[in-house]
């Protein structure tokens, strides 16, 4: 045996009792054979056995050593597999299945570190390489992860109905435990988008879309600093603005001073003073914000990950979808696939850190075809995978910018009228949650009609 099978992880009288068992009882395939695949075992011969075996298990065949042997040699690998002594000499290294589960742990395992030694040296390899990109050694290194860790969960994710049940029952307790005025997730700081949504659920890709300047940025800070206000940890991943502008919304949003005054440099000296205190107020949120240059869902799942390992990941903004870097080492892919792939990872990044994902996205230019410019679910951008992954789509919409305005709209002082159109909510009521704006869309708050409002649908 030479140096490199020495060192390599194997264990390969487990996989002879594998095997042995496998030949000697009918029951003991069918336990293993979702775990365990031929390229699993260490030892070729033992992989050649464990594929003639698995190809008879599929067509329904008997096997016993007999019938494996005469597999074998119908595919011209009985030789190759150590001769019939060989499978024979097999069957008797066991005396049972019993303990065949945890032997196929031990495999399952060896191979596991064999495919991240030779996966690590790879990327080992590219990273001395100069002349190969970075970008796309980050990439081999982010789907070795991914590779890795779907193998070692494998089945593990199976339950059966009375657990499904219990872990149900469970989760329901919890939130009536939890629920406050009827807000089991996080609060959204808007009155009627939680009672729409109960708040922002653990594991939900939730999508805000709408054309450029209507106010998905703005909107998306204010759910950030509520969420924040509520105690929660939250992660902006800002792929248009830079942190500073970012944070000159919040200050502005914080506090009485003007966004213009704040913007020209012409603060007067009290502006400055509430602008300081709170400055000091924000600051003890627990916001984190990621304004990198490149930015892509693997940069933003990496990133997320180590963040919750510290307990600073209980919401996660991406501004916005089509901005995030696509990169995915394949050419042949067009901007519909990169864009569907991308929101693929946006929802299973929620599921994996069970935390709940707002994405925000742009339309297209058919919303300003309407003649009142109100947005519907086909006009989000470039894929129609957006909608279909999202467990919630808002689409965004500011009255005051159509043509015409509707009649329940008429009483509202529609200059300072926002309406979230909650278009999809896989597990709720969908409608429309308003809400009030400043001007200059720093300061949003729950939107309260006017007298005249309610005096003229008053029943």
């Amino acid at each position: 045996m030479n140096t490199e099978n020495r060192v390599s992880p194997q264990a390969p009288e487990v996989e002879e009792a594998i095997i042995g068992a496998c030949l000697i009882e009918q029951e003991a395939l069918p336990l293993v054979a979702d775990k365990l695949r031929p390229e699993m075992f260490y030892v070729v011969r033992h992989q050649l056995i464990f594929a003639a075996m698995m190809a008879m298990y599929q067509a329904g065949t008997k096997i016993d050593i007999l019938t494996v042997k005469e597999e074998l040699a119908r595919r011209g690998t009985l030789e190759d597999a150590g001769g019939a002594y060989n499978v024979t000499l097999l069957s008797s290294k066991v005396a049972s299945s019993a303990h065949i589960e945890y032997h196929m742990k031990i495999v399952h395992e060896k191979y596991l570190r064999r495919e991240m030694i030779l996966g690590l040296n790879k990327l080992l390899a590219c990273s001395l390489d100069e002349t190969m990109d970075i970008a796309d050694t980050l990439v081999d290194a982010h789907n070795l992860l991914d590779r890795l860790e779907g193998e070692f969960g494998h089945n593990d994710t199976m339950r059966g109905m009375d657990a499904l049940m219990t872990d149900t029952m469970k989760e329901a307790e919890a939130r009536m435990a939890k629920s406050v005025n009827g807000v089991t997730g996080i609060p959204t700081g808007l009155a009627d988008l939680d009672r729409m949504t109960s708040g922002w659920q653990n594991g939900e890709l939730v999508v805000m879309a709408s054309r450029p300047s209507v106010g998905k940025t703005a909107l998306a800070l204010h759910l950030a600093r509520s969420a924040a206000m509520a105690g929660r940890a939250v992660v902006v991943y800002s792929l248009e603005m830079q942190g500073e502008r970012l944070a000159d919304r919040w200050l502005a949003a914080a506090s009485e001073i003007s966004a213009r005054h704040w913007r020209t440099g012409t603060a007067s000296g009290q502006e400055m003073v509430e602008a300081r205190a709170a400055a000091a107020e924000l600051a003890r949120l627990q916001i984190h914000v990621d304004d990198g240059l490149v930015v892509s869902m693997d940069h933003v799942r990496s990133s997320a990950r180590l963040l919750q390992s510290q307990n600073a990941c209980d919401l996660i903004i991406i501004d916005y979808l089509q901005l995030c870097d696509m990169t995915t080492g394949q050419n042949n892919r067009n901007r519909e696939q990169e864009v569907a792939q991308a929101t693929r990872k946006a929802k299973l990044l929620a599921k994996e850190l069970n935390v709940p994902v707002i994405l925000l996205s742009q339309l297209n230019r058919l919303a300003e075809g309407h003649i009142d410019r109100r947005p519907e679910l086909s006009q989000l951008r470039e894929s129609g995978a957006i909608e279909q992954d999202a467990d919630v789509v808002m689409l965004l919409y500011r009255p005051a910018l159509s043509r015409i305005v509707t009649d329940k709209e008429s009483g509202y002082q529609t200059d300072g009228l926002g309406v979230v159109i909650v278009a999809k909510q896989r597990n709720g009521e969908t409608g429309n949650a308003y809400f009030h704006h400043n001007p200059e869309l720093t300061k949003i708050t729950d939107y309260v009609p006017t007298l005249e409002y309610l005096l003229k649908h008053a029943k």
